[in-house]
């Protein structure tokens, strides 16, 4: 009878370290997806706003040395991450293989401007800083217009902005549903325990020596749900990349890896925090209140 309330025993306690384990992982593995999800939106804005083009068109009487000062100018601002020159020649040929007609032929002057074409980088893509930036290119004396589309920078970063605000929600319920997920089991494997921890505080255990092995424990049942949480969100960005190459998920591969770490000490450190409060919770409580 006692070997097999013993043996009850050892399995109920099997099963709620198995319990916690898989919560912790299943919960992580969702806030990695989540996560997953944020830095490849991040990625793909970042990939769009740097390819929306600023044009400055330069006068015909403008002369090479102030051409290639502004290239120079450009080309050391921080905000400028391309800048190519296209003469109104190139412009032309472009034209011409574009539509499959020379309409040189028919006007007979080249009506095309010099011009340079510029991406900036992500964080200088607004309207506020483009239409500041244009502001002071076309002071110059040899530059005739700055052109870029307004109305795509404004939809991009308004769109950006309501992405990221659902994202930072929706990150938010994530991490709320996972403290208490955890918590929730992590106190299941402690409420088992009760009357242990309360017979070893009354023979005059501390409350530090008496939480102790409690934390540790589930602080490698942490460490444990942690790497299979890690190890399914590789298994998953694998087969997203072998399905979607166009989403150049390995170019993200410091941010993913940086993400990974920062989940596995979030999975040890929401054990700990459980623990702490499960172990404290039974710590106070009286002896005829644990009935």
């Amino acid at each position: 009878m006692k070997l097999s309330f013993e043996k009850d025993q050892k399995r109920r306690l099997i099963s709620s370290y198995f319990s916690v384990v898989i919560s912790i992982a299943l919960v992580l593995f969702l806030l990695g997806i989540l996560g997953i999800i944020v830095i490849n939106a991040k990625f793909i804005s970042k990939e769009f706003k740097e390819k929306v083009v600023l044009t400055i068109y330069l006068e015909d009487s403008s002369k090479q040395s102030e051409i290639n000062q502004l290239k120079n100018n450009l080309l050391l601002s921080k905000f400028v991450k391309t800048t190519k020159f296209i003469s109104k020649e190139s412009a032309a040929e472009f034209m011409k293989l574009e539509y499959g007609e020379d309409f040189l032929d028919e006007i007979g002057y080249n009506p095309l401007k010099n011009s340079f074409e510029i991406n900036f980088m992500a964080d200088f893509v607004t309207t506020k800083r483009l239409d500041s930036i244009s502001n002071q290119v076309i002071k110059k004396r040899f530059v005739e217009d700055v052109k870029y589309d307004k109305d795509l920078v404004s939809l991009v970063n308004s769109n950006v902005n309501r992405i990221s605000f659902w994202i930072l929600i929706t990150c938010g319920i994530f991490t709320l549903i996972a403290v208490l997920l955890i918590n929730s089991s992590i106190r299941l494997a402690v409420y088992s325990k009760r009357f242990s921890i309360k017979t070893m505080q009354m023979v005059g255990a501390t409350k530090k020596f008496i939480r102790k092995p409690f934390i540790l424990r589930n602080i490698l049942l942490g460490i444990f749900g942690s790497i299979l949480a890690v190890f399914g969100n590789i298994v998953f960005l694998y087969y997203v990349n072998i399905s979607f190459p166009e989403l150049q998920i390995m170019k993200q591969l410091f941010e993913i890896t940086y993400m990974f770490v920062v989940l596995f000490f979030i999975g040890i450190f929401i054990s700990w925090l459980s623990t702490y409060w499960a172990t404290q919770r039974f710590l106070n409580l009286k002896t005829n209140e644990l009935y």
